[in-house]
């Protein structure tokens, strides 16, 4: 079945997707941007929109070689993106919208907008674990996004400060234009544009905090929601002109004289340079990250004053440290925060709860994951999923049957545990935390 709307920016047409009742509009375009350029969102296109298909992915080191044959990195294939087809491009800012099939204008159903993460090097925003999210099925509007990545994203040179004013941050940039395209547009597809929920996870996470402490963005979201990497954002954060120096040296393996020249830089041949630089810079591998500008991200940012839900997993990445800044950032900026701890041992392996492993539950599309998962996995996500779709209406996560959870804050450090067991308030085994840190190499990206 397809649907057809009238939208700001023209008629589109949307799909049937996996779930009964709910439209998929894929693959629409919300910006333009040239090479290191800041994005200009859209406002119109010419005729019927066919929004039947994803658009393109940010090109990233995975669009240079087979990851199957990558051993390293062959996990979160195997997990996110086997049997799956990506093309990549520069050309890569589009979003995904799911809405009920009756919804209109008249709707005015709330909005939950998820951010990928990857390192800010990789990913998507229609990976496996986001392909079809349950959310409209519960009343609330579903996009996802796509952003400029690595060398394209976060690239700093003392030309390009010069020709803009200010540089680096364009894969942030991208994810402001969106959410300027989705407050413009949303209502044609029965989203309401004031109440509008973010979330991301881990550098989706950062990113999230990021435009949580950007006056640019105010007004444009009214809740936001960050998983592994809630109370983190600073930390891979510098001065911009600290990069000026490895990006100066990327452009000079590339043999560009000018920046000209270094815009028209096959993307391959970018990425095998900014790789070689990596080794050769100290400090180059955080060089392909959000950098304070002054105007994005500046360097006493104060937090809006909204609702959030944070946590983090028990065999994350620095474990205990995701944790323990999830409750204190919270409590540190006087602000109601909803905090969890998910500790379900997912079946299918001895990873345990890994880094990202909670976004299955949270989507609420464990059907798209190989994983021989049990009742308890289903029952699991309902109630995760019940929770976010809550926190989008409401700005608060309980209500129904669910167990109460309350926020965190100076009285009150438990937090809402995830797992297996019964779900409820509690906290997390610190020692068990860093134990496991110390002792089992997380899986990740």
């Amino acid at each position: 079945m397809e649907k057809i709307i009238e939208t700001p920016c023209g008629k589109i047409k949307g799909y049937n997707c996996r779930i009964p009742g709910v439209t998929a509009f894929k693959g629409i375009r919300f910006a333009v941007a040239e090479r290191w350029k800041y994005p200009e969102e859209i406002t119109g296109w010419e005729g019927i929109y066919d929004a039947s298909s994803y658009g393109n992915c940010c090109f990233q080191p995975r669009s240079f070689y087979n990851e199957e044959e990558n051993l390293k990195k062959v996990f979160y294939y195997n997990e996110f993106r086997k049997g799956e087809t990506y093309n990549y491009s520069e050309d890569c800012l589009f979003l995904n919208i799911w809405a009920p099939d009756d919804a209109d204008e008249k709707s005015r159903l709330p909005v939950l907008v998820y951010i990928h993460g990857g390192g800010y090097k990789g990913g998507c925003g229609h990976e496996k674990p986001f392909d079809d999210p349950i959310w409209p099925k519960k009343g609330v509007v579903a996009v996802t996004i796509n952003y400029r990545l690595g060398p394209f994203g976060f690239a700093c040179l003392p030309e390009l400060e010069k020709e803009a004013g200010h540089c680096g941050n364009y894969g942030l940039y991208d994810q402001l234009t969106a959410l300027k395209w989705i407050n413009h547009n949303i209502s044609a597809f029965g989203g309401n544009p004031e109440q509008v929920t973010i979330m991301g996870q881990s550098a989706g996470a950062m990113s999230v905090q990021h435009l949580c402490q950007n006056s640019l963005a105010k007004g444009f979201f009214h809740g936001a929601v960050m998983s592994s990497g809630g109370g983190a954002g600073h930390i891979l954060t510098g001065k911009a002109e600290k990069n000026f120096g490895f990006w100066s040296e990327v452009m000079k393996l590339c043999g560009c004289k000018n920046l000209d020249e270094f815009r028209k830089v096959p993307a391959e041949e970018l990425f095998e340079n900014w790789k070689k630089a990596q080794k050769e810079v100290k400090g180059g591998t955080m060089a392909a990250t959000p950098v304070k500008d002054n105007i994005f991200i500046t360097e006493k940012p104060e937090p809006l004053d909204i609702h959030y839900m944070m946590g983090s997993t028990s065999h994350d990445m620095m474990a205990p440290i995701l944790y323990s800044m999830a409750k204190k950032w919270g409590i540190k900026n006087n602000l109601k925060n909803y905090v969890w701890f998910f500790e379900r041992m997912l079946p299918g392996d001895k990873n345990g709860a890994w880094h990202s492993s909670d976004l299955w539950y949270w989507f609420g599309t464990l059907p798209n994951c190989w994983r021989p998962m049990e009742k308890e996995d289903y029952v699991l996500s309902e109630k995760m999923s019940e929770y976010l779709c809550n926190f989008v209406k409401n700005g608060n996560p309980n209500g129904g049957n669910l167990p109460e959870w309350k926020p965190c804050t100076k009285d009150n450090k438990k937090v809402l545990k995830l797992g297996k067991e019964k779900t409820g308030m509690g906290k997390a085994n610190m020692a068990k935390l860093f134990y496991t840190m110390l002792t089992t190499k997380s899986v990740g990206e």
